[in-house]
């Protein structure tokens, strides 16, 4: 029995996950600590982050198979940091493209490439483009294979009622309806998601007008490796055109046509393959994927948590697809909600934690919707001053490096930070060159007598106290919940953490600095960890 039918494409067949009698139908009832809606990139992320924490879930999706079409392709080095901890991170790396050079043409001129990833020696590339399709399914591999988490296909949410002390939910399955009690429920359904509109909030935000043209094809040629941007080429001179490759030998084609472009016509085969064949040229051979023609919006809810329903991904904010920073800042949003959640269900912290999360996240989607916006403006300028602007800055590219700077198309995804969040200690210490600081991602390194593990790897699941001492060294008593990492050496750890004897820093569960000293103090540390779990 299923809930929808079969896709497929060229070079992927999409698999129909079986849809499971819920016992709820048959009157067994049990109140859930945590539901989660949606069943995407961020929702069997999540469940997995608590599974890891011994949190059970329910995960609800009211499709039976992964993700239709061309979505997300870009997945950063910080997303993919978080799947390793569910040991799924390489197989993505081995079947999707890495990628850490972008280059950038006027017409039919390179005017510059840039890296992706300044520091290297770090486990993870800076981006992997690997289809959304492909993510999905190694999730859902993993989440049944996982007895913590109970994914539900066809099983749509059609009623949420919240109370005080949790939420009740109405949910359809092809065999009937029942009722779900839930102390905490996570929509991470989507930029559409029903929980929204079921409870009416708002979702304010800006629309962009201007349409571009996906088209995903098998190109049976030598595909390049790099991501190209072009201003004005000659196969397209009015607009820009995108150009990313994929796994299976697929390329993703983003052409820009404007806001007046019909988009049914543009959509239509003979004219798809018009516009690939000036790009390629006449000997080239192609085999169709995936074609849409798509709008965008900024979007952001003014709260993310409201009682005991919680939004994140999508279903919160939403972002222009220029500069990959969608689905992976959906990742970073559920890494920053888990190990809050677990310690409010183990009653280790308050439920005001939660808040938290709200206001972090809400800053990080705040500066994802700022460069976003910024690099459409650049692509898409909406005035002639800014065109001319535009088109003034790559004219210069070539020749002045200031010039390059003023390019923007698409500032790619990197950890965003929540710098003054209450969370975290402020430095006592103001001597710091480098590192990072509270409120920021920690960095990965080689460490390890012969540099042969990594540092995002000694890093577990709860708070560490990362401290740069001789080997030998005696932390004490930690607090509750605390490991210690000590590090020895003069190795690249310790300068990308501008490490002396007895440096410290604090590390969250999702692997963000919340204290950093220049020696060890048990007391500062105690203190910090209090903080960083919401009883400073």
């Amino acid at each position: 029995m299923g809930c929808a039918g079969e896709g497929r494409l060229s070079s992927y067949t999409y698999r129909q996950y079986p849809y499971r009698r819920p016992p709820e139908l048959d009157g067994q009832t049990a109140r859930r600590p945590v539901v989660i809606v949606g069943a995407g990139m961020a929702g069997p992320t999540l469940a997995l982050l608590l599974a890891q924490r011994g949190i059970p879930t329910v995960v609800l999706d009211e499709d039976d198979t992964v993700s239709v079409g061309s979505r997300s392709i870009c997945q950063a080095k910080h997303s993919l940091e978080v799947w390793d901890r569910f040991g799924i991170a390489q197989r993505m790396v081995d079947k999707g493209i890495t990628w850490g050079q972008g280059e950038v043409y006027l017409r039919d001129k390179p005017i510059y490439r840039f890296s992706l990833q300044p520091e290297p020696e770090q486990k993870f590339p800076a981006f992997v483009n690997l289809q959304q399709y492909y993510v999905e399914e190694y999730l859902f591999e993993r989440c049944l294979a996982e007895p913590l988490v109970d994914l539900r296909f066809c099983n749509k949410v059609v009623g949420v009622a919240p109370r005080g002390d949790g939420v009740t939910i109405e949910v359809e399955t092809p065999e009937g309806r029942y009722k779900l009690e839930t102390d905490w429920l996570v929509a991470c359904d989507g930029v559409r998601s029903p929980v929204r509109h079921m409870l009416g909030l708002p979702y304010p935000g800006e629309v962009f007008h201007d349409q571009f043209l996906i088209a995903d094809i098998r190109l049976l040629s030598e595909l390049p490796k790099e991501r190209r941007f072009w201003f004005y080429p000659p196969f397209h001179p009015t607009n820009s055109v995108l150009l990313h490759r994929q796994a299976d030998d697929v390329l993703r084609v983003d052409f820009q046509l404007g806001r007046d472009a019909d988009a049914e016509e543009e959509k239509k085969p003979e004219n798809v393959d018009r516009r690939l064949r000036q790009m390629f040229g006449p000997d080239a051979r192609w085999e169709h994927e995936w074609t849409s023609v798509y709008t965008f919006t900024c979007r952001m809810m003014e709260r993310f948590v409201h009682g005991r329903v919680i939004f994140a991904g999508d279903a919160a904010h939403v972002v222009s697809p220029f500069g990959a920073r969608g689905g992976n800042s959906a990742i970073a949003d559920v890494d920053n909600l888990a190990w809050k959640l677990a310690l409010v269900l183990a009653g280790a912290a308050p439920a005001s934690l939660i808040d938290s999360y709200c206001s972090e996240r809400r800053a990080a989607s705040h500066e994802n919707i700022l460069n976003s916006t910024r690099s459409t403006d650049f692509i898409t300028p909406k005035f002639a001053a800014s065109r001319a602007f535009r088109d003034a800055a790559l004219a210069l590219a070539r020749d002045f490096p200031f010039a390059r700077a003023l390019i923007n198309s698409g500032r790619l995804s990197v950890p965003t930070g929540h710098a003054g969040s209450a969370l975290d200690t402020p430095d006592v210490d103001q001597d710091w060159r480098r590192g990072p600081a509270p409120g920021h991602a920690m960095v990965d390194a080689p460490v390890g007598s012969d540099g042969d593990g990594w540092l995002v790897d000694r890093v577990g699941p709860d708070f560490t106290l990362l401290t740069f001492a001789d080997r030998g060294f005696a932390f004490g008593c930690l607090p509750q919940g605390v490991k210690g990492l000590c590090v020895s050496g003069d190795g690249l750890a310790r300068q990308r953490y501008d490490a002396r004897p007895g440096t410290s820093y604090l590390i969250r569960p999702d692997r963000y600095v919340a204290a950093r000293w220049r020696r060890y103090d048990p007391v500062a540390v105690d203190a910090a960890v209090r903080r960083a779990t919401g009883d400073g």
